[in-house]
């Protein structure tokens, strides 16, 4: 099974293509996709748009799993992020893939264990899981590749013992 994990934004937007083969889970690749404040909106969608699903095309995933929207007080970074999101579903549905959506705290508490992780901790685990030589850069590729990994996990097809370790 291969799962594009995203970790939507205007600004960035992370990837990231984790796979589960032969008992053994495995980083495909992994990336980002940015958009300058200088471009309009509509074309900073476009880009994510266009971008992501050339990913797609390159990667072949079975599935995307996505984050699901989180805010607190910024209600305008809120819908920015919301926008992104819908680009990247709308990717998903013209690809023909089943888009999943994951919360924060349901990322960390399979990754790590602890639906309140720090980033640092996620990021170690899934440098961990995937035996990747370094943590990958920005945070939000590392993010999208925990959004992944949790997919394959709750899906069923991966050992339950990420969890625990």
């Amino acid at each position: 099974m291969r799962v594009i994990g995203i970790d939507p934004g205007t600004a960035m937007t992370g990837w990231g293509v984790v796979e589960f083969n032969h008992g053994t889970l495995k980083s495909i690749d992994f990336g980002y996709i940015t958009t300058t404040l200088k471009q309009p909106g509509a074309e900073r969608l476009k880009k994510i748009y266009e971008d992501l699903l050339a990913v797609i095309k390159n990667t072949t995933p079975d599935d995307m799993a996505i984050e699901k929207i989180f805010f607190n007080i910024n209600v305008k970074t809120a819908l920015s992020v919301g926008q992104a999101r819908g680009v990247c579903l709308l990717a998903a549905a013209i690809a023909g893939l089943p888009a999943y959506e994951y919360n924060t705290s349901e990322v960390k508490n399979i990754i790590t264990g602890y639906g309140r992780a720090t980033k640092s901790e996620v990021a170690g685990k899934v440098k961990e899981l995937l035996r990747l030589d370094e943590i990958p850069k920005p945070d939000d590729v590392t993010d999208a590749l925990a959004i992944a990994t949790t997919h394959i996990v709750l899906k069923g097809n991966c050992i339950t013992e990420v969890k625990k370790s």
